[in-house]
């Protein structure tokens, strides 16, 4: 892109039009956030150019002071926020106002446009806090002259579909943002109420934010800048003199929420001795946007000795705990530290091992002295939860125990912990049954034999419960068992075996039958010891479950191979009807077989391999039970 030497209009991208749709005609709630945002966007300018300046040092000659500056004008109704922080080239001017850069912003945007949410909030957490400006502006105008660069350029813009640049003049780095205020959002050109807003949203702010201030003395009038933040680092400070209000003001901060947002759990930490490092992490009450959307990556800012070094350190934490927001400062990392470095550095795995357990410590904490939380909690990141169950293998344990299932037994969510204390005498395993939904679990004929026996089930609704479930294999000692498994094992009574032994033999033709009709389909068929009330079930050899693999089959997944097994109930009076139709060979027989089959099918949550045929089916008995009626 050449220089310019006159002023060029361009049209918004059609994202940003969107954005500026909404912020201008649709989303009114809790306006004032504006100034945190366009603070926090000049606190990131400035935390950029500290970085730049670890490796060209020569960014900071002249002018070594970084500070954020608020400037009114009354009578014009303007509010100026300034840096001296990095700046803009001309291009990163277009691209940085003109675009929106998130993948997946549209579908975002036109859900956000559909559901008629009217909460300002959602702009800052979609990561385009600048346009946040409209809340308050008809107009815009951005000077800025990029650190290094000789030239500045000016941007403006009505917030509509186009945006103007031209050559500017700047005597220094930075940026400058001027609000055009709109009529009604005159108090926002008042001193005081600026001062109010700085010191509810932006106090942690580590630079200096200084509010313009004039004072007459005599027919003359003098100029001062006041700086109006602490411009501490919140986290590098001691617990005993941090208000609740400013963890949550914080946390509102680094999560680009309203101001009635409030963490569910906080960890606040220093370690000190072989390795210096301190934190301050929290954990949300609802998911954000992004993470619904698949569009926020894992990672905690990471701070090197005050200096912001990367805004979502991903080798900070595993991928299962990306629902968390927070900061980490580090004494022992270098400042130019790269992300080839972190991958190998002994210091990041003990930081990094740190925020796990700090974590966790929350989670356990909330879950035994706050239960309601926990549970509002687990609605919103409970996948998150089992995600880290299947795949962190040195927690497994811990976030096995802060899982929860609904059961047979229990009201609501229980744990395995509350399964386990409430075991049988004798009961030799925590049974699971994997399935769509607990309604179609609980007359799952798997559960038939376990629940003769008083055996607590517990059903496991989601796709990624069966991955959860390979991974735990066990608890205290105790194995987790499927109860649509082909090695499922219970206990019977001499008398038990002894009677299902007799009725088997009397129906060993229809078992050769049923081999002939089912083929290939199943690897085997024999007599089950797990049905009571059922005809018949299709339990799993190997391979993941009917309802699992509807769920990648609908997602355009790859489906892996499975093996099934084809029990029958040998004391089943439909079991025993067919006997005498084989003796006879009658030709219904087949089509008989076939319709238990499906419905077995059916009952494991699989999708028919020829629905039509089933109806047919099920319309030949239909015909029959209704013939002469």
């Amino acid at each position: 892109m050449g220089i310019m030497s006159e002023p060029v209009t361009r049209p918004f991208q059609a994202e940003v039009s969107q954005v500026l749709h909404l912020v201008i005609h649709s989303l009114y709630s809790n306006k004032e956030i504006f100034l945190r945002e366009l603070v926090s966007n000049a606190a990131d300018a400035l935390d950029k150019l500290r970085f730049r300046a670890i490796t060209e040092p020569a960014l900071l000659e002249g002018d070594s002071s970084l500070v954020i500056r608020l400037h009114v004008d009354e009578s014009a109704r303007t509010l100026t926020i300034e840096d001296n922080g990095v700046g803009m080239t001309e291009e990163e001017v277009a691209q940085n106002l003109g675009t929106v850069a998130h993948s997946g912003s549209r579908a975002f945007l036109e859900q956000l446009a559909q559901s008629g949410n009217k909460d300002a909030r959602l702009i800052g957490q979609f990561g385009v806090g600048f346009y946040s400006a409209y809340l308050v502006a008809d107009r815009v105008e951005v000077v800025t002259r990029a650190a290094g660069g000789a030239t500045a350029t000016k941007w403006i813009s009505e917030g509509k579909d186009t945006f103007s640049l031209e050559p500017a003049e700047r005597a220094s780095r930075g940026t400058s943002i001027t609000l055009h205020l709109k009529e009604e959002q005159a108090e926002f050109a008042q001193p005081w109420r600026l001062r109010e807003l700085v010191t509810r949203y932006s106090d942690y702010v580590s630079y200096p934010i200084q509010l313009e201030t004039k004072k007459k003395e005599g027919e003359s009038e003098t100029t001062a800048w006041e700086t109006v933040n602490r411009a501490s680092a919140l986290w590098q400070r001691s617990k005993s003199e941090i208000k609740d209000s400013e963890y949550d003001e914080f946390f509102q901060h680094l999560a680009h929420l309203g101001t009635d947002a409030k963490p569910l759990a906080r960890a606040h930490f220093k370690v000190e001795g072989t390795q210096e490092f301190a934190g301050l992490l929290f954990v949300p009450a609802e998911r954000s946007p992004e993470l619904r959307f698949g569009m926020k990556p894992r990672g905690v800012r990471l701070y090197v000795k005050r200096v912001l070094i990367m805004e979502e350190c991903e080798e900070l934490v595993p991928e299962w705990m990306r629902f968390v927001v927070g900061v980490v400062d580090s004494d022992d990392l270098p400042l130019n530290v790269s992300r080839e470095l972190l991958q190998e550095s002994p210091a990041v795995r003990v930081i990094r091992k740190t925020l796990v357990k700090q974590v966790l410590d929350a989670l356990d904490a909330m879950a035994s002295e706050r239960p309601d939380d926990f549970k509002k909690f687990y609605e919103q990141f409970g996948v998150y939860l089992k995600e880290g169950a299947a795949t962190d293998y040195e927690n497994k344990d811990r976030l096995a125990r802060l899982l929860r299932w609904e059961s047979t037994f229990a009201t609501g969510l229980t744990s395995l912990g509350d399964y386990v204390a409430r075991m049988k005498e004798g009961q030799p395993a925590i049974y699971y049954a994997v399935g769509e939904s607990r309604l179609a679990l609980e007359g799952a004929p798997h559960l038939e034999g376990l629940k003769k026996r008083g055996y607590e089930v517990l059903f496991m609704v989601e796709p990624i419960d069966q991955w959860v479930s390979e991974s735990l294999r066990e608890l205290d000692g105790k194995k987790l068992i499927s109860a649509m498994q082909a090695d499922l094992k219970l206990e019977e009574s001499e008398d038990e075996k002894k009677a299902r032994e007799i009725a088997a033999g009397a129906l060993e033709k229809v078992l050769s039958r049923t081999r002939a009709v089912l083929g290939d389909r199943v690897r085997e068929v024999r007599w089950s010891e797990r049905l009571t009330d059922s005809p018949c079930c299709l339990v799993i050899g190997r391979g993941a479950h009917g309802s699992v693999q509807r769920a990648l089959r609908d997602a355009g997944r790859e489906v892996p191979p499975r093996e099934r097994i084809f029990e029958l109930n040998p004391s089943h009076p439909v079991l025993r009807n067919l006997e005498a139709l084989v003796e006879k060979n009658d030709p219904q027989v087949a089509e008989c077989l076939e319709l238990l089959y499906d419905q077995a099918v059916l009952t494991e949550g699989a999708p028919l391999d020829d629905p039509g045929a089933f109806a047919r089916r099920m319309t030949d008995v239909l015909l029959r039970l209704t013939k002469g009626a």
